[in-house]
């Protein structure tokens, strides 16, 4: 490039043409170089003020909920999972994930998650379609055997819809304390549709706000009306690591240290698969009285 500018230089002074040309090209690359850095800059900016203010607002809840999780845990309960379609991705980045352990419950019902076709069967429509049908958590919910000490997370950035509600009420109705992560700013700014006038703040035990701003999206383009760049990705995976780790170090501080998925890049390949296996066989035996103890 600098060869390029070096070469028009010198020439620039002979063809007023090449001058212009010349320099309209490096503006047009200044601009489009400047736009590129700028958004992505803007939304790296931007997920870091989301983690700042996790990390001076929700230490607090983040406690609270590890320590109602490492009660459930260690007391050879579980702590069950639940999120509607993208909110899947905290149910899975809890466990299993490389650096995490049994104890927690993931519940993902495909129809409200698969929809990775986008259209035709199994599309983004009909699981926005049911996120609304009330009654389908209570549905969902009983297939599951419920007991103390066990408790619920339940991953919801709006925080309102129906499918949701009826999941918190109906482990509430179970005597299970709730944890909920939310936007509490677009919580607070939507209306509650389920009949019950209920929002997830409004029945958890324990809210965590993954402080990301009303609307999600995070950055505003130069000539794009609409934003781009969803941050509730980074404030409710950042929430369950947080915590995640957080249970795991007071588990170990109760002389229960958690079983680990560990990679073999810690540990080697065959170590790594026998932990794998056990890591399972634990998640096995922990979670069959959710089924009635079937075998």
């Amino acid at each position: 490039m600098n060869e390029f500018r070096e070469y028009f230089l010198k020439i620039r002074v002979i063809c007023p043409f090449v001058k212009f040309v010349f320099e309209e090209f490096l503006l047009l690359i200044h601009q489009e170089s400047n736009t590129m850095t700028n958004s992505a800059m803007d939304y790296l900016t931007q997920a870091q003020v989301i983690l700042d203010r996790i990390t001076n607002t929700q230490m607090d809840a983040i406690e609270r909920a590890a320590d109602l999780c490492t009660k459930a845990i260690s007391g050879d309960g579980l702590v069950h999972m639940f999120g509607s379609g993208h909110s899947r991705i905290f149910v899975e980045e809890m466990f299993p994930r490389h650096g995490s352990f049994p104890g927690f419950h993931p519940i993902v019902e495909l129809s409200l998650t698969y929809h990775n076709l986008v259209v035709g069967s199994n599309g983004q429509r009909q699981a926005m379609f049911l996120e609304h049908v009330e009654g389908f958590g209570q549905v969902i919910m009983r297939n599951f055997v419920f007991a103390a000490p066990d408790c619920f997370l339940i991953f919801s950035n709006s925080g309102i819809n129906e499918v949701v509600i009826d999941v918190a009420l109906e482990a509430k109705r179970q005597n299970m304390p709730v944890i909920a992560v939310v936007s509490l700013e677009h919580c607070k700014a939507s209306p509650a549709p389920h009949s019950s006038g209920k929002k997830l703040p409004d029945i958890a035990d324990i809210v965590i706000d993954n402080c990301t701003p009303g609307g999600d999206a995070l950055v505003h383009v130069p000539g794009l009306v609409e934003p781009v760049g969803p941050g509730s990705t980074i404030g409710a995976a950042a929430v369950t690591n947080a915590l995640k780790c957080r249970v795991a170090e007071k588990l170990t501080a109760l002389g229960k240290p958690p079983i680990v998925l560990t990679s073999s890049y810690f540990i080697g390949g065959e170590a790594s698969r026998q932990r794998f296996d056990e890591c399972y066989d634990d998640y096995r035996a922990r979670v069959q009285k959710v089924y009635g103890n079937c075998r």
